[in-house]
């Protein structure tokens, strides 16, 4: 069979997706959300959605099927190989969120690298139908690449990425009074954390820390949205100085629900090691800087550790922000 298209044109396009001509975009998310259905393994196996044999070639085979199905109807421009794919792999997303087998904090995050690389795999296809006669070939291997990536599994390293995260306010109230704050807040109102990128995204957003003494010793107990709940254990402390303490996750502290499976803390993926304050006062202000250690491993973490070091900072930036204004509001009022 003629792999040519049938038609030719003048290489341009009035609208880029005719109306009556959608299905190459429809068949290119249908094969994007098979494949994600092959791979819905648990974290850290070879058929997880976040392995590097999902990641990288499915966004371009959907990108590569689009322009395929397109081109064999009549010949289309390079602005078309180029944005389609993007169309067609947000639709395989979006087609995820409406069937249940991701959750929005995921597809969020993974859009934007998905966009890229089913552009890139519109415009080979785009190539390989102008250039050369075998486009079909060409695409039947890339169908075949995330099986044979998934057995040559063990194969492929994952490598672990650690990060620090620091940022500091000036809180216009003494030491003790910003430290207090710290290490016991509560009744956290939603619009006091609400602004923070990771809570628009669907991470819930903090409600309370309180301080309480255990044998072991002192432990904060961090309470966020949807009945999340996990421990603090203060490692160091230095009463209005300096604090540092790790984390402590139970198997019920992230509920169903609560956040997607792939960037649970602690998890396979992500994890928190620990957080630190330094508190340093001078003419009855307070420099508080913070640091916040992480680790992130996956077999893109070239995409995955810019991702966590903006939410992880921002997310940092507006919690300093909280305990400047609970701290001097408290100044202000005399309470």
């Amino acid at each position: 069979m003629n792999e040519q298209p049938p038609t030719v044109g003048d290489g341009t396009e009035k609208i880029l997706l005719p109306s009556v001509r959608r299905w190459p975009l429809l068949a290119g998310a249908l094969v994007g959300l098979v494949m994600r259905l092959v791979f819905s393994g648990d974290g850290g196996s070879a058929l997880s959605a976040m392995a590097g044999a999902f990641i990288y070639p499915v966004p371009l085979l959907v990108g590569m099927v689009t322009v395929f199905l397109a081109e064999r109807e009549s010949r289309r421009s390079w602005r078309y190989y180029a944005l389609a794919p993007m169309v067609a792999v947000s639709m395989m997303v979006l087609g995820t969120l409406v069937i249940l087998i991701e959750g929005l904090i995921c597809a969020i995050i993974i859009i934007p690298l998905f966009a890229v690389l089913a552009s890139l795999g519109g415009l080979l296809m785009g190539l390989l139908c102008r250039l050369t006669r075998w486009p079909r070939h060409t695409l039947g291997c890339m169908g075949v690449l995330p099986l044979v990536l998934v057995a040559g599994a063990g194969y492929i390293p994952t490598p672990t990425g650690y990060g620090v995260i620091e940022r500091t306010v000036v809180i216009h109230a003494p030491a003790s009074i910003v430290w207090d704050r710290i290490m016991r807040i509560d009744d956290i109102k939603p619009e006091e954390m609400g602004s923070a990128w990771a809570m628009r995204i669907g991470v819930p957003a903090p409600m309370a820390g309180t301080l309480q003494p255990t044998p072991a010793g002192w432990v904060r107990r961090s309470e966020w949205g949807k009945h999340v709940r996990f421990d603090e254990i203060i490692r160091d402390y230095d009463p209005g100085r300096y604090v540092r303490w790790t984390y402590r996750f139970a198997p019920d502290s992230f509920p169903p629900g609560a956040l997607d499976d792939h960037v649970v803390i602690g998890g396979h993926y992500f994890d928190l090691i620990d957080t630190s304050f330094t508190l340093v006062e001078s003419g009855g202000s307070t420099r508080v800087t913070t640091k916040v250690r992480y680790r992130v491993s996956t077999q893109f973490n070239f995409y995955a550790r810019p991702v966590a070091q903006f939410l992880l900072g921002n997310l940092s930036a507006h919690g300093l922000q909280l305990y400047k204004s609970r701290a001097e509001s408290i100044l202000r009022e005399g309470v």
